[in-house]
């Protein structure tokens, strides 16, 4: 058990970490282009916060949160998802009285204990935003085409988005009440779960991942039928605005979301190649959230994106994302004195911004030059007391196994002009 990761988890390698960098870096670039500012929050908060904000019927508190009594007694968990967390912090610190709307992006590990299956983890990772204080339907949609110039610019096809939208509370409690009447007769037949949410929180209901309630929900009403006049034009005005910017989207009357703070507009970005869960993206509005927690009542509107799914999408795709480059130079030593030469000449090349790498093994020259090509190192030199003695040493070409003899001190003017590709 020792030398084995928890089920659940996995080690992200050196091999493939860089794909990591792409994707971070991409998403960092595009929340700055959009004026969103990166927000850090704890890994763990007050097990009531989630209880509170993602709702403590849905299946996330229910079944799947990592909770446990500190030495001090007090309920902690680690956090399911970002928003929450974000949210206490906006209130915390003041945030409703910063220049509006407040935009925060966020790139965060986050533990669900869940089945564990392609993609999905129970230590998993997300990027996402929060916006809050926007309440027109403009703030819903640079959020979503934030996504799609995201999507685009990595080089993402086929995801399709799916819209929805789930009402206010007013108009949810009347479509609740109908959703019970059809459910009643259907009641017994209902996991057990369900039973459970039938009279405190029906809707959960259709989010429900049991086939058995999910083949009795077939012929369910819609929230979408019953929302208010101000949701609906609300809802109008967020199509209007995607279609005069080209994205395209489809309406799926199913998507509830799997967290009660939800309201009004909800979306996914889902997928039909990274297997059965193919959600990559999804998020909404959740208007009522910050006042739930304990704020002033105040809009807002986010999502979550899995960076693991992402990455599986991208390689489904064959998106090739480029390598780190190699190593500028690598240094050869033979004998002492050529050593401690060479450790002065590594940090000043070092210094200088160039990627160097040198033998700490005590290796013979050939185990020296056979490690340099496994590196794939640009450059190769090998240091002596002969050489150390003249200034004088060989520079060769990896790539070409050409030879050009040098004067030790322009080695590094050599190497920092080779990358303008000379030599």
């Amino acid at each position: 058990m020792l030398t084995k990761a928890p089920k659940g988890t996995r080690d992200i390698l050196p091999d493939e970490i860089y794909k990591w960098y792409f994707v971070e870096e991409k998403f960092r670039q595009i929340c700055h282009q959009f004026g969103y500012h990166e927000i850090r929050i704890p890994v763990f908060e007050h097990t009531e916060l989630f209880q509170r904000g993602v709702g403590e019927t849905t299946d996330i508190v229910q079944k799947e949160m990592y909770t446990f009594d500190d030495k001090g007694g007090r309920s902690i968990t680690l956090r399911p998802e970002g928003t929450a967390g974000v949210v206490r912090s906006y209130i915390e610190n003041g945030m409703a009285s910063w220049p509006q709307p407040v935009k925060l992006f966020y790139d965060i590990a986050v533990y669900r204990y869940e089945n564990v299956q392609k993609g999905r983890y129970r230590e998993f990772h997300q990027f996402g935003v929060e916006l809050f204080g926007a309440a027109d339907p403009s703030a819903d949609v640079e959020v979503i085409s934030m996504l799609h110039l995201f999507f685009n610019r990595l080089g993402i096809k086929s995801l399709a988005l799916n819209l929805n939208s789930i009402g206010c509370p007013t108009c949810r409690a009347a479509y609740n009440e109908r959703l019970k009447a059809y459910l009643r007769p259907k009641l017994e037949r209902l996991c057990s779960t369900c039973k459970d949410r039938y009279e405190r929180n029906p809707m959960r209901i259709i989010d429900c991942k049991e086939e058995s309630c999910r083949s009795e929900l077939v012929d369910a009403p819609a929230l979408l039928d019953y929302i208010c006049e101000d949701c609906s034009r609300h809802f109008e005005k967020v199509k209007e605005k995607l279609s005069a910017m080209g994205i395209v989207y489809s309406i799926d009357k199913g998507i509830v979301r799997g967290l009660d703070y939800y309201t009004r507009t909800v979306f996914e970005f889902v997928s039909d190649t990274i297997g059965s869960q193919g959600t990559v993206c999804g998020g909404g509005r959740y208007d009522g959230l910050i006042e739930a927690c304990g704020g002033k009542p105040t809009p807002g509107i986010g999502f979550g994106l899995g960076i693991e799914r992402l990455l599986l999408q991208m390689d489904s795709q064959g998106i090739v994302i480029p390598q780190p480059d190699p190593p500028d130079v690598f240094i050869g030593v033979i004998g002492d004195r050529a050593e401690q030469f060479s450790e002065s000449l590594a940090l000043k090349l070092r210094t200088a911004g160039i990627t160097c790498h040198k033998d700490i093994m005590g290796r013979s020259v050939k185990a020296q030059m056979k490690y340099a090509n496994k590196l794939n190192a640009r450059f190769a030199v090998i240091l002596g007391d002969s050489e150390v003695e003249s200034g004088k040493v060989e520079l060769k070409n990896m790539v070409t196994g050409e030879g050009r003899d040098i004067h030790i001190d322009t080695l590094m003017d050599r190497l920092l002009k080779s990358r303008q590709g000379a030599v």
